[in-house]
């Protein structure tokens, strides 16, 4: 988890100076389709070696959506904020419906190699909607000027291929990925610091160092966010009891799908709120909307350290109502965080830089899964 975001940066560089936006994120969706099948081995090689691939192609993807959203829109549109908010449903319809198809249905009743062929096609069918409408993007997202043509696209594959090599052994050697991680996280600093004061603007300069700051508070709030898909999971196999519906008890990986379901609900009171608030002066700042984030992220454990400490019932479990109120809590905060510092990575970066930017942004989220 931590190597899927952290590859972004990467994707982030290669988007700005060599395929464009659009182009990197189909090679990167095939990459992760391709990934996704070689997931079915029963040869446990192949499937880090799938794993490795999903990784890869995952760093030519996540980064550069996020940046075409902002690109959608012109310096200083207050609408920024709502817009990344109704992006950031878009992500979560699919993270609703994936977990229930691939995991609760096919993958417990037919075993899960069948439901990561799903998910593989699944990532064929979305590839093929981007293509379908993806005039509706204007020029956003094309090739840089003299890099149109097959042959940068030839040179992105080929130096994906080599870049798995590296990812697969990482895989393996935790300790190397952690050093790794704070050497390219060091190096970033420098980079946008050097690069705030070569632009010889001092509002630049100040410019990356706050989101310098907010990526410091970013990989703490996903350190704690993150648990959902290891220690909370494990909790809800081992330590709650499950809802029955209709005589069938639920299976426990349906907990992936709660938090985009508070997304879907909340997400657009959220981005009707921004405007509203900014209309009236009294929008509060990013920073403000950061905190709110991590106080959220502690109140919803907390809200689990209470429960276990008071209601564990005969059986050792809790109520699933516990978690489900942690998965709310946890939902509110990032809807604080996630999608406003999307677009403030937007907002601050130097035009020309935004891919690589927004790479950074999701070097942060890297550093807090390894965290």
């Amino acid at each position: 988890t931590a190597m899927v975001y952290m590859t972004g940066i990467l994707g982030g560089y290669v988007a700005d100076r060599l395929l464009g936006y659009q182009r990197s994120i189909m090679l990167g969706g095939v990459l992760m389709a391709l990934g996704m099948f070689m997931l079915m081995s029963p040869n446990l090689e192949m499937f880090l070696l799938g794993l490795a691939v999903v990784v890869v192609g995952n760093g030519l993807f996540k980064p550069n959506i996020s940046t075409m959203v902002g690109k959608l829109y012109a310096p200083g549109d207050a609408r920024r904020d709502s817009g990344f908010t109704i992006f950031y449903m878009g992500i979560n319809a699919g993270a609703l419906v994936a977990p229930i198809i691939c995991a609760s249905w096919i993958g417990a009743k037919y075993g899960f190699r069948w439901g990561l062929f799903t998910a593989g096609i699944g990532m064929i069918l979305g590839l093929m909607m981007f293509q379908a409408f993806k005039a509706w993007l204007g020029q956003v997202g094309t090739a840089p000027a003299g890099k149109t043509g097959y042959g940068p696209l030839v040179q992105v594959l080929v130096g994906s291929a080599v870049l798995v090599v590296p990812v697969y052994f990482l895989l393996s050697q935790s300790d190397v990925l952690g050093m790794l991680l704070i050497v390219m996280m060091l190096a970033l600093v420098a980079y946008f610091i050097y690069s705030g004061i070569s632009s010889g603007s001092k509002e630049q300069l100040h410019r990356y160092i706050a989101m310098m700051i907010l990526f410091a508070a970013n990989i703490l709030f996903w350190a704690l966010f993150e648990q959902a898909g290891s220690s909370l999971n494990f909790l809800a196999r081992d330590y709650v009891n499950m809802p029955t519906i209709f005589g069938q008890t639920l299976h426990f990986s349906i907990f992936q799908s709660v938090n985009p379901v508070f997304i879907l609900l909340l997400a657009p009171v959220f981005a009707a709120m921004w405007p509203a608030l900014d209309s009236r002066n009294i929008n509060p700042s990013i920073p403000r909307k950061f905190a709110y984030g991590l106080i959220a992220a502690a109140i919803g454990f907390y809200v689990l350290v209470f429960a276990i400490e008071h209601f564990v019932g005969e059986n050792g479990r809790i109520s699933w109502t516990w978690l489900t109120l942690t998965y709310l809590i946890h939902t509110m905060g990032e809807l604080c965080l996630s999608p406003i510092g999307l677009a403030m990575v937007t907002k601050l970066a130097r035009p020309e830089e935004t891919g690589f930017a927004m790479g950074g942004w999701f070097l942060s989220i890297a550093m807090a899964n390894f965290v």
